[in-house]
């Protein structure tokens, strides 16, 4: 206890300098007249708004103004936030964008985005975003922004653009009731960027350090109303939805079975910061596929979470732990081995008490499933959050898993996490850290060993980027709702990467780094280890080339075949082996663009050769084309197997307008036995309403023969009270 007491003063009291934020100050004014979506800034209100200019580079350099010229400007009235922006552009040329589709990758996109934090704790916000074809990105800002915009979480909100020649204009109209914020805070935080890809330029309206993701909220100005923002209406919405699936599975010579279902979900706004979700007979089958990966390891995948109703303020629940500790993960609800378990209904509430609380209280009930042997579980979560210092935070968290035999409690059958976890971040964002213990409870209280602690810090300035990580998982933790593919360890992960930024016309930094990765038995003996030295090339193109050597070691307490065929396997104890890699990838702007890598060396008792390439088109904006094959050889004295893996994926995405789409993903692999073809057309007739129709099939590989297929018709309405 005295280390992580000495950790907690550590992170708490240090590194909390900043360049001051007071030059940047937007002053808000109300619309003096109706401002009428058609992306053209011709109303009065806009001509009167303040006007934010002289943008600042944060890439390709951080020190100086950008070229492209930007003027955002903001107004308001009762129901809307207004967001006008008009941006200059004096190259000749298309504009830079993936697809018309919904939610595009902001970093290759041409686009103009606001970052919103309404709550002006400079750790979760909102992100919107237009390109210059009027295609919508929403997200939302976790944990600073530093990792980007979570842009699963969809709102309804409203846009238009226009392009003259020489610029291009965009007003964005979001609605009081999409945001969570405090109707007696006059003062936001907020930043403006914009991407110009045409001319290779990224920027923002306050500075990002160019080693930070240009969402970061430890970098924003601020926002002041000229009175207290409006008080939302009521917020209440309905999204029913309807569904029919007609599946057939011929492996096991099933008869063709068609099964429809309907449900419900609401979103209530308790409050303007607090929001109370609710789902009737949720439909939580996916309509999109998980991409498929070749797995050597010896443990289980993580596949991120998709479904809607996990999605807004997922962080004060999903961000406790660590990537691979995780002590809450909500794929684990309604699904069971790749199978979907029936769930009667959940209640969500979550969101700000005030400018220091953050508060999470989550339960679901599952059905029972004689076939699968499941009992009725009734799943409840509870984590709250307290700031301390300006963007750190304490957060607690309550996970229990309940079995039921229909009403009754079987109080012999739960599972429980009880948790804390110290999260850092500095003023300035160059330091950042978490420190955390989290204990479970089964019916055999009497054992051992049931914890798991960690602590992570990182220290990220422009030349020097370097980690620390120490973890610890107990041989009978056991968090059945989380995520924790490996136990009884003990792991140090340090690493440093230096950065240089040479005068040059093709290169914009490079980088040389150091990492090591080294999972440890009680006695201190070595379980893995990897030893990792590498250099980046990062070109002014977008383009990059990286170089590695790898020395590594595995432990292997089970025989384990590590071509994943149910071959013969490799007897226990300790192998040593060594590994180069290099790739390649290249200019993504360009409507063509490509990548490649390729890794030898040593692997185990033999030797293991791996190739990866991946070529990408654009018919820009309608068409998209992607191709991506994986080739493993693994070559193994006998008598154990030698083996190829291929895995081959392919994606066609076709954007007829701005609301409806048609993508085909097809996938092949070898390992698994498997080959899946999902084609999914989607329209969205009304703003967050859609209709999907998706065709799933499954063969294998070897002979082709069908394993099953199914058709799948859903529409989702979204109805605002």
């Amino acid at each position: 206890m005295r280390y992580h007491l000495l950790l907690i003063v550590l992170f708490g009291g240090i590194f909390f300098q900043g360049i001051s934020q007071e030059k940047y100050v937007y002053c808000i004014q109300k619309a003096q007249d109706k401002i009428i979506l058609d992306g053209k800034i011709t109303e009065e209100s806009w001509k009167i708004a303040q006007k934010a200019t002289d943008f600042w580079q944060s890439f390709p350099y951080d020190t100086s103004y950008c070229k492209s010229k930007t003027v955002a400007m903001m107004t308001y009235d009762q129901d809307f936030l207004y967001v006008g922006a008009i941006c200059y552009d004096s190259l000749q040329g298309e504009y830079v964008v993936q697809s018309l589709k919904r939610d595009f990758s902001y970093p290759r996109t041409d686009a103009f985005a606001v970052y919103l934090d309404p709550l002006c704790d400079k750790t979760n916000g909102f992100n919107f975003t237009v390109s210059p074809y009027n295609v919508q990105r929403e997200g939302i800002l976790n944990d600073g922004g530093g990792m980007g915009v979570t842009t699963s979480w969809d709102n309804k909100w409203y846009s238009q653009t226009t392009i003259e020649p020489g610029k291009w204009m965009v007003e964005m109209a979001i609605p009081f009731k999409t945001l969570r914020y405090k109707t007696d805070r006059k003062t936001w935080r907020v930043n403006f960027s914009r991407n110009d890809l045409k001319r290779n330029e990224n920027g923002a309206w306050h500075p990002v350090p160019r080693q930070f993701n240009i969402a970061h909220l430890a970098y924003t100005g601020v926002l002041e109303w000229d009175t207290y923002p409006p008080t939302p209406g009521a917020n209440v919405v309905l999204i029913p939805y309807g569904i029919i699936r007609a599946e057939q599975d011929y492996q096991n010579k099933t008869t063709l079975q068609i099964k429809p279902n309907t449900g419900l979900d609401a979103k209530v706004g308790i409050t303007p910061s607090l929001n109370l979700d609710l789902t009737f007979n949720p439909d939580f089958s996916q309509v999109e596929v998980d991409r498929q990966v070749t797995n050597l390891s010896r443990f289980t995948l993580f596949f991120p979470e998709r479904r809607n109703f996990f999605l807004e303020n997922s962080d004060l629940f999903e961000r406790f732990g660590f990537s691979k500790i995780r002590p809450f993960f909500s794929r684990n609800i309604g699904l069971y081995n790749g199978k979907v378990v029936p769930i009667i209904a959940g209640a969500r509430l979550s969101g700000k008490v005030n400018q220091n609380w953050r508060i999470g209280a989550m339960t679901m009930q599952t059905e029972g499933m004689r076939e699968l042997q499941l009992n009725s579980y009734n799943y409840s979560v509870f984590a709250l959050q307290r700031k301390v210092f300006e963007r750190s935070n304490i957060a607690a968290i309550l996970v229990n898993k309940q079995a039921l035999e229909g009403s009754e409690v079987q109080y012999a059958k739960y599972n429980r996490l009880a948790g804390i976890d110290y999260n850092l971040a500095s003023k300035d964002g160059k330091w950042q850290g978490k420190l955390f213990y989290h204990h479970t409870f089964s019916p055999n209280n009497k054992a051992r060993d049931q914890n798991a602690h960690a602590s992570w810090i990182m220290y990220n300035t422009r030349k020097v980027q370097a980690h620390w990580n120490h973890e610890f998982v107990g041989n009978n933790y056991n968090a059945e709702v989380g995520f924790v593919p490996r136990k009884n360890y003990v792991r140090l992960e340090p690493m440093v990467y230096v950065y240089f930024y040479p005068k040059s016309k093709w290169v914009n930094n490079f980088n040389f780094g150091l990492y090591s990765d080294m999972y440890f038995d009680r006695k201190g003996n070595f379980l893995d280890r990897i030893i990792r030295l590498s250099h980046v090339t990062n070109f002014q193109s977008s383009a990059h080339v990286d170089i590695s050597a790898e020395d590594i070691y595995t432990y292997l307490f089970f025989p384990f075949d590590p071509s994943g065929t149910n071959s013969k396997p490799l007897p226990i104890g300790g192998y040593y082996y060594k590994q180069a890699n290099a790739s390649f990838t290249s200019n993504f702007r360009k409507t063509f663009s490509y990548s490649v890598s390729s890794a030898y060396g040593t692997y185990f008792i033999g030797h293991k050769w791996t190739s990866t390439g991946e070529i990408n088109y654009r018919w820009q904006p309608y068409t998209a084309f992607g191709l991506k094959a994986d080739f493993n050889r693994i070559m193994l004295p006998r008598p154990y197997s030698s083996v190829d893996l291929i895995l081959v994926g392919t994606t066609v995405e076709i954007t007829f307008t701005n609301n409806l789409f048609f993508t085909t993903f097809l996938q092949y692999n070898t390992q698994l036995n498997n080959m899946n073809i999902n084609s999914r057309l989607q329209w969205r007739f009304k703003p967050m309403s859609d209709l999907f129709i998706v065709y799933t099939d499954n063969y294998a590989t070897q002979n082709l023969a069908v394993k099953n297929r199914a058709l799948v018709v859903k529409l989702t309405y979204w109805l605002n009270v």
